[in-house]
Order: C-alpha cells, then sequence, then structure tokens
C-alpha cells in the first residue's frame, strides 16, 4: 500500500514518541563519541595543510578557526532548539518540520539523504583505497580539494595490502566489497546508541591518526632542509584565486555532521545540556586533530604540501601504513552513522507494523534484506565509479551546507530564545544572516569546482577502473 507525504511524517512522528531506538539511554560522553566520529573523520582534515598553502598563513589559519568556531556555534545552535516547542523532535527531519512545517521535513529529509549517500559512497572508495596502495596522479588532482576530502584515501602513498604485499593481486574492486561486507555486518546493530562502543574505538582512532601523523610529519620535516622550504604562492593569477576558493570549501566541508538531532535523541535527560558537553568535548579533539595537523604539514612543506598530507611523507613507511589503519577504522564509524537516516526511513514506513510476539523474526530479516540492498547498491557505485569523488564534492555542497550552516542559522532566528535586547537582537540577526549567505555562496563554489573536475575524470576514467 502507498504511504503518502504526510502520512510518511506521521509514521516517523508515531515512531519517536516514547524514545524508541535507543533514545534517552547515552551519556554525554557518548554523544561525543558520535559527534566525533561524524565529524573528524582523516578525509576530512587529512587536506587541511594543502588548504592552508593555497591560502598562506594568515587567511589561511584564520579561515580554519572561524571554520571551527563557526560550526561549533552551528551545533550548539541545533542543540539549543531541542524541545524548543515543548515536543520531542528526535531526527533533523522532524526538527525541519517542527519549524518549517512539511516543505522543511521533506526538504531535509532531501540534503539528509543526498549527504548521507554521497559521503558513504566516497567512504567504500576511500576504505578500499586504504586498504590496497596506488600511487596518486596527483598533478590532475592537485586543485580539487573537495575531491580530496571526501575521497582521501585515492592518494595514500603506501597502504595496508600493498605494504605487506607489493605484488598481490588484489585491486580497488576486491577491497570496497570487503569493507562492504564489514558495514552490512554493523548495520544490524539497529540504532545509533548501540554503536557508541564502535564510535568510541572509532574517536580512539581519529586520535592515533592524528598523533600519528603529526609525529611523522614533524619528523619528516625536521630532517628536510629547511631552507628549501617556501611558503610562497605558484601559478597564474586565476590558478591561484581558484585554489584559495577550493581551499575555503575544503575547510568548511571539514566540519559536516549531518546527523546531530539524531544523535541528541540518544542522550539522556537534561538532553540540552548533555548535548552541549558532547559537541563541545567533541570539537576538543577537533581542534587538536584540525589545527596542529594543518599547521605543521603546511609548516613542514611548504607550499610543496601535497594535497592529502600522507602523500608528503616517506619515512618510516611503517608509520604511513598504521595512519591508514587508524583511517579505515575511523570511517566504518562515520559510515554507520549515515546510514541511519535511510535505515530509519524504511523501518518507520515498513517495519512499524510488525511488532508484537514472533514479529522481531520478520523485522530482523526485513532489514537484513534492506540492509544487503543497500549495501550492494553502494559498492556497486563505489566500485563501478572510483572517481566519484567529483560527484561527492556537489553532494557535498549541497547536503552538508544547508544542514550544518544554513538551516541552523536561520531555524534558531526563527524558534530560537533570541536577546530581549533590541540591539543585541539585531547583532545576532546580522550574525546568523551573514553566516547563512557566507556558506551558501561557498557551497556554490565548491559546486563550480567539483563540475571541472567531473568533465576532466570522465575523460580519463573508465567504468571498474582499479585506481
Amino acid at each position: 500500500m502507498s504511504i503518502s507525504r504526510v502520512d510518511g511524517e506521521e509514521l516517523e512522528s508515531a515512531a519517536q514518541e516514547g524514545g524508541g531506538g535507543g533514545s534517552g539511554k547515552g551519556t554525554w560522553k557518548h554523544a561525543a563519541f558520535h559527534v566525533a566520529t561524524t565529524i573528524a573523520t582523516p578525509a576530512a582534515y587529512a587536506p587541511l595543510p594543502f588548504a592552508l598553502a593555497s591560502l598562506g598563513w594568515p587567511l589561511g589559519v584564520g579561515s580554519l578557526v572561524l571554520g571551527t568556531l563557526t560550526t561549533w556555534y552551528s551545533s550548539l545552535l541545533v542543540a539549543s532548539l531541542w524541545q524548543w516547542d515543548g515536543k520531542k523532535h528526535s531526527t533533523y527531519r522532524l526538527l525541519g518540520k517542527s519549524i518549517y512545517g512539511s516543505w522543511g521535513y521533506w526538504f531535509i529529509t532531501m540534503f539528509q539523504q543526498i549527504a548521507s549517500l554521497g559521503n558513504n559512497i566516497a567512504i567504500q572508495i576511500a576504505a578500499g583505497s586504504s586498504l590496497k596502495a596506488r600511487q596518486p596522479t596527483l598533478p590532475m588532482i592537485s586543485q580539487s580539494i573537495p575531491f580530496l576530502i571526501l575521497t582521501a584515501g585515492f592518494v595514500s602513498s603506501q597502504a595496508i595490502y600493498k605494504y605487506y604485499d607489493s605484488d598481490g593481486s588484489l585491486t580497488l574492486q576486491d577491497f570496497i566489497i570487503f569493507f562492504g561486507a564489514l558495514e552490512l555486518l554493523l548495520s544490524q546493530l539497529p540504532d545509533i546508541h548501540s554503536l557508541r562502543w564502535v564510535n568510541a574505538l572509532c574517536t580512539f582512532s581519529t586520535i592515533g591518526f592524528a598523533a600519528t601523523t603529526i609525529g611523522v610529519t614533524i619528523y619528516n620535516g625536521k630532517n628536510i632542509d629547511r631552507d628549501s622550504i617556501s611558503y610562497g604562492f605558484h601559478g597564474s593569477t586565476s590558478a591561484k584565486i581558484f585554489r584559495a576558493f577550493n581551499a575555503l570549501g575544503a575547510i568548511a566541508f571539514s566540519f559536516g555532521d549531518a546527523m546531530l538531532p539524531e544523535i541528541q535523541s540518544t542522550v539522556i535527560e537534561p538532553a540540552k545540556k548533555n548535548m552541549y558537553k558532547g559537541v563541545s568535548a567533541a570539537y576538543s579533539i577537533i581542534i587538536l586533530s584540525y589545527w596542529q595537523l594543518a599547521v605543521s604539514g603546511y609548516w613542514a612543506f611548504g607550499s610543496q604540501v601535497q594535497p592529502y598530507i600522507l602523500s608528503s611523507l616517506a619515512t618510516p613507511q611503517w608509520t604511513i601504513v598504521m595512519a591508514n589503519i587508524f583511517a579505515v577504522i575511523q570511517i566504518s564509524g562515520c559510515f554507520q552513522i549515515y546510514c541511519r537516516p535511510t535505515y530509519a526511513n524504511f523501518e518507520n514506513q515498513v517495519l512499524s507494523k510488525a511488532s508484537n510476539g514472533k514479529a522481531w523474526i520478520r523485522k530482523s530479516l526485513l532489514r537484513l534484506c534492506f540492509t544487503s540492498i543497500y549495501m550492494a547498491l553502494i559498492t556497486l557505485v563505489a566500485a563501478a565509479m572510483p572517481f566519484f569523488g567529483d560527484f561527492v564534492s556537489i553532494c557535498g555542497a549541497v547536503g552538508f551546507t544547508p544542514l550544518d550552516f544554513v538551516f541552523p542559522a536561520l531555524a534558531f532566528l526563527k524558534a530560537g530564545k533570541m536577546p530581549k535586547n533590541p540591539k543585541l537582537r539585531c547583532l545576532v540577526q546580522g550574525i546568523h544572516l551573514t553566516i547563512a549567505a557566507w556558506f551558501s555562496v561557498v557551497a556554490v563554489l565548491g559546486c563550480i569546482g567539483a563540475v571541472r573536475f567531473i568533465v576532466i575524470d570522465i575523460n580519463t576514467y573508465k567504468f571498474f577502473h582499479d585506481m
């Protein structure tokens, strides 16, 4: 039987009543694990040294600090809207509906699906690339930073499989399938709360990747003739401007998190206070990893730093392999967070009727079937189009920017507790409108850059190409 758009909203609202799906069981520490897993991925912050090199020290560091503080603030804004009207809105879609009505629900659904599907296809490719080494084609992609943010594993100069078996015959597609099988297994966990220990491991892997990469970067930097390091800009004026635009996009998109209300719904009361603590704890990790890696990478290699920092590192090779292991572990949890909106749509509309008696067997089998189909499609696209990262750049611009910057800023103006002082209220309105407008511009620039490299990649690669 077909379900209308309004019925879909009502089914989800009913399913979320009473805190289903592990709602209200997690602590602020669990929230920190979830937030850190969704944001602080190696694919997000490994290209940041190159972003700084494209902007220079003053503008690069300033943009990084401003991007961090803006996204931290936006995350707190979303958390502050928890039960803003006295009702619980445990998904981003329901929060959008409560503020903007039915169109808000469906627009948020569209943005979230674009972000999650694109992100997960890129994660499949990145994981396969990190498990299997390939030498990067850096001249072609040296300016496509959005490509690198979401498919960072493409440019690993040394990874796990080739380190142990340099003559191995396994292809990128084989490792994409292996990673897909792992994600299918993890997909049987029922909800985000059940992933708390998986994401705890992922958070520690984030710290491990950052610590390893920062340490090896400083080690390599000290062994380089410092007089040979230049921090100037190279190329034509148009190339410099284009790289600067891409760098701004890289910094903005590196903080993407389209799942905050879903994470908040897993936290015990007072959910708002605990989410504030969880978000702040996660951003403490983000600051320690993002800022140190960005600065140390740019310091060590100057304007010659590669778009993916691991490609700049030469020795010791075993540490680069270890960094790739940390990367694969971390993005396995990030994948799970972002596939949950799709699973939730299926469960709300199909599994909600099976709730009593032996229905759990039917629900488990249906869930296995659906998750298998989902993983098969994601794996097929990732294996067939290993250059999908350029398309994902557009997905990031269209999906992440509205949910991470535009919606929080505008939604708070409509539903948040505004200051009573007229001057302060005007200041808050100006800041929020500036955030929404500026990051919309950044999203457009990211799309323009992505289209350029889509044309290059389509003319360069074939389907099922072994990168």
